[in-house]
């Protein structure tokens, strides 16, 4: 989680520093990988802005791109969860291996666990890299492709901030409705779980106010997007009664076994 969180900043610190190295006007005389994904982009968003409306453009990419992505988030989700499952296993071997000198040790052992239980610890970054550069592609082609600077939607001006922080707000309410629904099901809430609850959407909400509402859009999108894709494929509601079905037919399973004892007992 600690990881997840870090890469978050990264990518945003990520899109500041674009936001300041690239500032001439992409076209189609423009040379460079980076200026012709940022043109690519653009492209894609004029060609999806049915009515001349920009912003439906931006919704009708953003929708599809989660969509293309849903099995790698899915796995995300999961990884995080059987990450998150394996805590209280990784807490005793860390006890077990303490210290600077076991460190190694504890790596071995940690790797192992991981192999044991079929987990990769690595799966549920990936969604992020990947959505990092289309961030900054994004990003790109709103301010940089003179076509889309221009373009406004609903109360916005998308190539400018968001002046009544609307978007900023929604993306972060999305975020903190996505991380909660994602940790609900852990056992064991660390330190960093509710760190990361509490912190990455102001995080997310200042950065909202610091960008495009063009790329704000996308943001509050992408989440809203997130939000359902979690109820309707790993529904932390439907997981937790599940595993409380099966405590309970574990718990029932013993009892018997106990009675059974107790009668055996009883007959000698």
């Amino acid at each position: 989680m600690k990881k997840k969180l870090s890469l978050s900043i990264l990518g945003t610190g990520a899109l500041l520093l674009l936001s300041a190295c690239g500032h001439g006007d992409v076209t189609s005389q423009s040379s460079g990988v980076w200026e012709r994904l940022i043109l690519t982009f653009g492209k894609a968003i004029q060609g999806l802005s049915f009515g001349g409306s920009i912003g439906l453009g931006i919704i009708i990419f953003t929708i599809l791109i989660r969509a293309v992505m849903i099995p790698l988030y899915n796995r995300q989700i999961k990884s995080s969860r059987e990450l998150q499952e394996l805590q209280p296993e990784l807490r005793r071997l860390q006890s077990e291996y303490p210290g600077r000198e076991n460190r190694e040790a504890l790596a071995y052992a940690q790797q192992e666990l991981y192999k044991e239980h079929g987990v990769n610890p690595y799966a549920s970054f990936l969604p992020l890299i990947i959505q990092f550069p289309i961030l900054m592609a994004l990003y790109g082609a709103l301010t940089r492709v003179p076509e889309l600077r221009e373009g406004s939607f609903l109360w916005v001006d998308l190539g400018q901030k968001d002046p009544y922080f609307i978007l900023p707000i929604l993306a972060a309410a999305f975020t903190f409705l996505s991380t909660w629904l994602t940790n609900k099901v852990a056992k064991d809430r660390s330190a960093m779980l509710i760190v990361m609850n509490i912190m990455l959407p102001i995080f997310i909400f200042w950065f909202g106010t610091q960008i495009s509402s063009g790329v704000a859009l996308y943001w509050t999108v992408s989440n809203a997007f997130q939000v359902v894709q979690i109820l309707v494929f790993n529904n932390p509601f439907k997981i937790i009664a599940e595993r409380n079905r099966l405590e309970a037919e574990e718990k029932e399973r013993k009892a018997k076994i106990r009675r059974a004892k107790k009668k055996a007992n009883k007959r000698k």
